[in-house]
């Protein structure tokens, strides 16, 4: 099974290459939850915020996946999500997170998990983005960067800051500026600087230009093809949850992917890159 899995990575990763398609009504209906800026929150609670764009064969530029796991309107079975080594599935059998709720949001957002750390006070939220919307997607995951968005999140009856009020914000699926482009700017707000990680093929390259504005700390990002599952952001927030720095926090990072993907440390370090 692990071997057919990557194999069906392998293909997603030789698929940057076609054009990205996306339902401009249906973001302009959701257009107002870019422009939120709530800033009050429970602060005694950190939050790691993960962006997942769900893998979608129809609508996004990839090498097509089997029908079941490449639906990207379909987060309980899809690649990044619902899989074995998707977000949700993975974190739900960490020892490191207690599973505290699933909310079911819109056609465009369509699930939002949330774990609380075991020992530490940190809250992580993930939210399984439509496919089909993936610029949607990527578009609040920078605007979250730079502190342009801004929200909130009731959780056992406490309130905790999500998007640019997060501590760390995270995006994970197929990088879509590879097929498409965007015209805005991403400049800071707020002077505060976010802890970044951004797993997608050749993420560096192609997200630094709209982040040289938005006073980040990247974490973790790529400089080639790679495929997004999970173990990799779970070991490296492992690192980061424990004040670790960047460079032992890429290292974690860096050591999953060798593991899980069979490929050499060296490898994977060249591949999973910290700072600028």
């Amino acid at each position: 099974m692990r071997t057919l899995l990557t194999l069906l990575f392998s293909l997603t990763f030789l698929s940057c290459d076609s054009q990205t398609i996306e339902n401009t009504d249906i973001a302009k209906t959701n257009s107002s939850s870019l422009t939120k800026n709530i800033i009050q929150f429970d602060t005694t609670f950190n939050t790691i915020h993960i962006f997942v764009a769900l893998c979608d064969n129809k609508y996004q530029g990839i090498v097509p996946v089997p029908t079941k796991t490449g639906n990207g309107q379909d987060a309980h079975n899809n690649l990044y999500w619902g899989c074995a080594f998707g977000i949700r599935t993975y974190f739900k059998n960490s020892l490191e997170w207690k599973f505290v709720k699933t909310q079911k949001i819109d056609s465009l957002l369509l699930e939002r998990i949330i774990f609380k750390h075991t020992t530490k006070n940190y809250y992580l939220v993930a939210d399984a983005y439509n496919g089909k919307y993936i610029k949607h997607c990527t578009e609040e995951f920078l605007r979250s960067n730079s502190g342009q968005l801004k929200d909130t999140l009731h959780v056992n009856s406490k309130v905790i800051g999500i998007a640019g009020n997060a501590k760390l914000v995270a995006y994970i699926g197929h990088d879509g500026l590879m097929d498409f482009t965007l015209s805005e700017t991403f400049q800071n707000t707020d002077n505060n600087k976010r802890n970044v990680i951004i797993l997608a093929c050749y993420s560096k390259r192609f997200f630094s230009p709209h982040l040289k504005t938005a006073n980040i700390n990247p974490l973790v990002w790529t400089t080639g093809l790679m495929c997004p599952e999970a173990y990799t952001i779970h070991d490296a927030l492992t690192g980061y949850v424990n004040n670790e720095t960047n460079e032992a926090i890429r290292t974690r990072a860096a050591s999953a992917y060798s593991k899980y993907q069979k490929c050499s440390v060296s490898a994977a370090r060249n591949l999973l890159v910290t700072g600028w």
